[in-house]
């Protein structure tokens, strides 16, 4: 539980905020710029799943409107609401990507809390890692990525197509090279 002074912040008392704040779609997070309260013990796994205190939270839509909150400055991430700001911990990448739709020039993403995407020039789909275990990632919103999961990944390869000597999809008007 993060500290704001004589105010304790908990993740009910975020999730609550985050609700009244989101209605109507995503909220304007890069709006929003409150007081930082401290660290909060909650942290998204490189799988995607997301722990508070110790413990999975089992809750999909918890863990929806969280994603709703989440802000990244340099390489830190927070959950923030008009007023409150507080640090998470995520050991890669926020979301994964579970799914895409494949289409001759559009690639749509859904991740596991349910964003879908479109990868183009705002978009892009970047590999780190080596030829052996690569690390590919969909960007979503305000620079907070996607892992493409394996299966999503093996599926963009065997859609792959062939250009200047590279195998990668096009998605958006842009040629995504699927090799590191």
């Amino acid at each position: 539980m993060a500290d704001r002074g004589d105010k304790a912040v908990s993740a009910e008392g975020i999730a609550a905020a985050a609700g009244k704040a989101s209605k109507g779609g995503l909220p304007p997070v890069h709006l929003w710029n409150p007081p930082f309260c401290g660290d909060l013990d909650m942290e998204i796994r490189a799988d995607g799943t997301w722990f508070y205190q110790g413990t999975p939270i089992g809750r999909p839509a918890m863990v929806r409107l969280f994603s709703t909150i989440l802000k990244r400055e340099g390489d830190r991430f927070f959950l923030v609401t008009p007023v409150e700001k507080v640090g998470i911990r995520v050991v890669d990448a926020p979301f994964v990507a579970v799914d895409a739709e494949i289409a001759p020039d559009a690639v749509t993403f859904t991740t596991n809390v349910g964003d879908r995407v479109t990868a183009g020039p705002e978009n892009p789909i970047t590999l780190r890692g080596t030829a052996v275990e690569p690390r590919p990632y969909v960007h979503v919103r305000a620079g907070l990525e996607a892992l493409i999961d394996r299966k999503t990944f093996y599926r963009l390869a065997d859609a792959a197509i062939e250009q200047d000597g590279r195998s990668g999809i096009r998605s958006g008007g842009v040629f995504f090279p699927l090799e590191p």
